[in-house]
């Protein structure tokens, strides 16, 4: 899928704020600026997954923002989201694509120039790379780092976005690395302020 803007990739997480605030905090982050949202749940029930994604679903379709599933090929489809992220231990990316079809954004976790490649060869639409910073919010996370981040992007020409740890406060680290934008969680999800939080961001992510 092209024109898609990746630059403020958000990644949502419920345990940073209540599940009953999610379409708030939402809201006032693509107010703020942000570009994608991407949809994750770990420990939630199918229904109310579904209904989180409907919900969401309303409101980036009247903000013109891309709506991506976290892993759940079935939410995905049941609510016609724009797409779907899976990583390395999900359905390969070649299943996905054939289930999904052509039009739809399907994008797959990376740590290394390997599985970047072979995700191009799969179809993947775009990458997110990470932990390119050491962060709470995966537990099962390598920190992958700056300079494989910029490996990968040498290795292939789909979009990339770079993962892990990523605030307005150390963005400037990735400055002249090539990505197309960066994925976050904690520091729009856990903010008293998301609106001032991604505003902040979006002023910093102009100069990647």
């Amino acid at each position: 899928m092209n024109n898609v803007d990746y630059s403020i990739y958000l990644v949502t997480d419920t345990d940073m704020c209540p599940r009953e605030n999610l379409v708030q905090v939402v809201g006032e982050a693509v107010r703020g600026g942000v570009t994608l949202v991407q949809l994750r749940e770990k420990n939630i029930s199918t229904r109310d997954f579904y209904n989180e994604a409907l919900a969401l679903k309303e409101l980036c379709l009247k903000n013109n923002v891309p709506l991506i599933i976290n892993d759940r090929l079935d939410i995905a489809l049941a609510v016609d989201a724009d797409g779907i992220h899976v990583g390395q231990s999900d359905m390969p990316v070649s299943v996905v694509r054939r289930i999904l079809g052509n039009d739809k954004i399907i994008g797959l976790s990376a740590g290394s120039v390997k599985q970047a490649e072979e995700a191009v060869k799969d179809g993947a639409d775009y990458l997110g790379v990470g932990a390119v910073f050491h962060t709470s919010t995966k537990s099962d996370a390598n920190d992958v780092g700056i300079e494989i981040l910029k490996k990968v992007r040498s290795s292939v020409k789909i979009p990339i976005v770079g993962i892990g740890g990523i605030n307005a406060e150390n963005i400037e680290e990735l400055y002249g690395t090539g990505i197309d934008g960066v994925a976050v969680v904690s520091c729009i999800m856990a903010s008293s302020d998301p609106y001032a939080a991604t505003k902040r961001l979006a002023e910093k992510v102009k100069n990647l």
